[in-house]
């Protein structure tokens, strides 16, 4: 299992359903285990009585249906399907409409909408320890057939998965423990800026106690946008920063080719 999990660490998320489903029927006795820790990339689906997309993934998942956070109603119909309790319900509907506000317009100091064109999904449920657990997700397309398209990207995707382990009450102060991970894929193909591929996956986690007299959906919202600039910031350096060095030390600019090395 430790070798597996370090396997599909270093799968590009492109490849990760093909390697994933490799791995299942190689350890059917650990698809549990599998499929509860390895994040895949987001699909969605039409929610029809609603009219949204909705975002599919293990946490709104029972048997082969998916539970849709606009109607409540799992597609296909499932009968005895697991629900959030009447007052979670309705935290998780104002969850929704918060979250897909922050989706539109979020920007950057240089006023970027980074999720411009996306959709996003939240959902929510009980744990064992009095507590809950809610799982942000925003899945942003920017392929050439996507809503979100931006530049010269014949194939992108940002998919972003926020889980948070809300604690029980003590004096009016819970424990938050956040998860999150961003699945990155970027291909283009022209001649412009040539052809090229990068993917990567980067996860983080973080904790913090915090007075719940602003709410849990404030508490979440700036502990989810703090954790977001790190990853963002994270995947710059990584990737971004690193393939620059990279191509410029193997493809210099033109002065700087033409410029005489120091004698020795």
């Amino acid at each position: 299992m430790e070798a597996a999990m370090g396997l599909m660490r270093r799968i590009p998320p492109k490849h990760t359903e093909t390697a994933l489903s490799a791995l299942l029927s190689l350890l059917p006795e650990h698809s549990s285990d599998l499929l509860s820790q390895v994040d895949q990339p987001l699909q969605v689906l039409c929610d029809m009585e609603s009219g949204k997309e909705f975002i599919l993934c293990e946490y709104n998942r029972d048997a082969d249906s998916y539970r849709s956070p606009w109607s409540n109603k799992y597609h296909p119909p499932l009968e005895d399907a697991p629900q959030p309790s009447l007052e979670l319900r309705k935290l998780e509907v104002e969850a929704n409409e918060v979250f897909a506000i922050y989706r539109d317009h979020f920007t950057d100091q240089n006023t970027v909408r980074y999720y411009e064109g996306g959709i996003s999904s939240v959902y929510m449920w009980e744990d064992e320890n009095e507590g809950f657990v809610a799982c942000f997700l925003i899945k942003k397309d920017g392929s050439k057939t996507g809503h979100g398209r931006r530049g010269y990207l014949q194939e992108g995707a940002w998919d972003a998965i926020h889980v948070i382990e809300v604690g029980p009450e003590e004096e009016e102060i819970v424990q938050y423990c956040l998860t999150s991970t961003v699945m990155l894929t970027l291909t283009t193909d022209n001649e412009s800026s040539g052809s090229f591929n990068l993917s990567g996956s980067i996860r983080r986690q973080m904790s913090m106690k915090l007075s719940v007299s602003e709410g849990h959906l404030c508490n979440m919202g700036k502990m989810i946008e703090e954790m977001e600039g790190k990853l963002r910031n994270s995947l710059d350096q990584v990737y971004f920063g690193k393939t620059n060095e990279m191509v410029c030390t193997l493809r210099p600019p033109a002065e700087l080719v033409q410029m005489k090395l120091p004698d020795t």
